[in-house]
């Protein structure tokens, strides 16, 4: 789940690279920043780019507070004991200095070498409440729900008689029908 909150941060980084006045490519980054607000954001992937040490550790890791806020979020709905909540959040500091077998050369070679369920389970032994925390959290697989909509509406437009219609033509009957059914949705 982090990996998306890295690659937006890169995306926006990169163009703003390419395009240098800020008045070109803060328009872009407006649309950029409300489809993430509106659609992507969530706890969930703060927590996921928060747990997952080959981002953590890099220089360019955002350490703005809406990252932590996500991590807490999830450790307070994830974990319904108060007691393993206060350990966690102190084991994060483990975490966060990299003490303890997080410090350990071999740890730190591995960063982006191993899965990050598969470093936690390797080298967070010390903090053992974080660690099963994290690989908990890590293990979740993300969803394709919403891709997953447009494809059957595309597998019933795109039928077998329909099945000469120009690409572009089948895009905007995708488009159309599953904004009709959006509309359908919120205005009922």
């Amino acid at each position: 789940m982090g990996y998306l909150y890295e690659a937006m941060d890169k995306a926006k980084e990169n163009i703003k690279e390419r395009l240098k006045r800020k008045s070109d490519y803060m328009p872009i980054w407006r649309i950029i920043d409300q489809r993430w607000d509106r659609q992507l954001h969530s706890p969930l992937r703060a927590a996921g780019y928060f747990l997952n040490p080959a981002l953590f550790f890099t220089p360019t890791f955002s350490k703005h507070s809406e990252v932590t806020r996500g991590l807490l979020a999830c450790i307070t709905r994830l974990v319904p004991d108060e007691a393993t909540q206060d350990l966690i959040t102190n084991q994060i500091e483990d975490y966060r200095e990299a003490k303890g077998m997080f410090g350990m050369k071999l740890a730190i070679c591995n960063r982006t070498k191993l899965g990050p369920v598969a470093w936690w389970n390797q080298f967070g032994g010390d903090v053992e409440e974080l660690q099963t925390f994290a690989i908990r959290f890590l293990s979740q697989t993300c969803s394709a729900t919403r891709c997953e909509r447009n494809w059957s509406t595309f597998e019933h437009i795109h039928s077998v008689k329909r099945n000469r219609l120009e690409h572009q033509r089948l895009d905007d009957l995708v488009f159309v029908h599953y904004n009709l059914k959006f509309r359908e949705r919120y205005t009922a």
